[in-house]
């Protein structure tokens, strides 16, 4: 992404920061700017040269300001590479954002605890094998969940077996194989209670507006890196998002 280009996500400022008394309005703005350009690939590598142009100030300013964040512990930043700088919003403000926030029905958004884990097809496949019975045990990191893990799948109607898949193009069996994954996530991030709220119909819904959204963003500075952890954020997103006013199914 060009530093010149202007970003298009929401930006988030959450009532911690927005109404707190020892940071300037212009850290406040920063901070609004830095979740903005944190919405594609969960950190923001924008120079302080780039947020003095864009808010008219000097470079000394702009250091001030994020020092202040970090002193506060809104961001935290990390040098790499000797001269390579990545600004992460803290744990507890992103929790904060993904509650508040969304963008396009909930499309995308915070990186949350996928910054360094992404979800690869080896896990997904995995997973898969289990469900249509072609591996006899769960994966390890689904062991502790695996009945609720099990009843969200029936739930959904994702419980397919061998059989099934015959039938079966293989982009749906894709759609699938990602869609189960997601859900067991869910699961085993403690927030699986609330896909009690929604139905199969929305679900797939989302996952193919995430789908056309792929193929819209593909070969521009938007382009999705890892759709697998993008459907999983907008599904997440979603959720929580509504987690006090869920549509009625």
């Amino acid at each position: 992404m060009s530093e010149d280009v202007k970003v298009n996500y929401y930006s988030v400022v959450p009532a911690e920061i927005k109404y707190n008394n020892e940071l300037t309005e212009r850290a406040k703005l920063i901070y609004g700017e830095i979740s903005s350009l944190s919405n594609k690939i969960g950190y923001c590598f924008a120079t302080n040269s780039y947020f003095a142009k864009l808010y008219k100030c000097t470079n000394r300013t702009i250091q001030n300001a994020i020092s202040k964040l970090q002193e506060h512990g809104f961001i935290k930043v990390v040098i790499e590479n000797r001269n390579q700088r990545k600004i992460y919003l803290t744990t507890n403000i992103k929790a904060k954002a993904q509650e508040l926030s969304c963008e396009n029905n909930f499309m995308g958004g915070y990186e949350n605890n996928f910054t360094h884990n992404i979800i690869d097809n080896n896990k997904i496949d995995r997973l898969f094998n289990y469900i249509v019975k072609l591996e006899s045990e769960i994966p390890k990191e689904f062991e502790m969940y695996e009945e609720k893990i099990l009843d969200v799948l029936e739930k959904f109607g994702m419980n397919y077996n061998k059989c099934a898949l015959i039938s079966m193009s293989y982009e749906n069996i894709e759609k699938v194989k990602i869609i189960c994954y997601c859900l067991a996530m869910l699961v085993k991030e403690n927030v699986g209670h609330l896909l009690y709220k929604i139905n199969r119909d929305q679900i797939i819904s989302l996952y193919d507006e995430c789908k056309l959204r792929e193929d819209e963003y593909k070969n521009t500075d938007d382009e999705i890196i890892s759709f697998n952890n993008y459907f999983y954020r907008s599904l997440k997103n979603y959720l929580l998002q509504n987690k006090y006013f869920m549509y009625s199914t």
